[in-house]
């Protein structure tokens, strides 16, 4: 039961930083006409904020409570 409450709350929090991540303050910063190694500074801002996102759900579903 622990467990799952405490997976709960992660989940939560993962969400609220996704929620701040995509939000139009951070977009717009990373929306200038600059190219990371040929790729568009936001597609490479939005690809790395996805892949912290998912990473930390798999964090938080798969964690083990000692």
């Amino acid at each position: 039961m622990q467990r799952r409450i405490l997976a709960g709350d992660r989940l939560i929090a993962t969400f609220l930083i996704g929620c701040v991540l995509f939000n139009y303050p951070l977009l717009s910063l990373f929306d200038r006409p600059l190219a990371l190694f040929g790729v568009p500074l936001i597609y490479a801002y939005v690809f790395a904020a996805w892949a912290l996102v998912v990473g930390l759900m798999a964090w938080a579903i798969e964690r083990r409570i000692s």
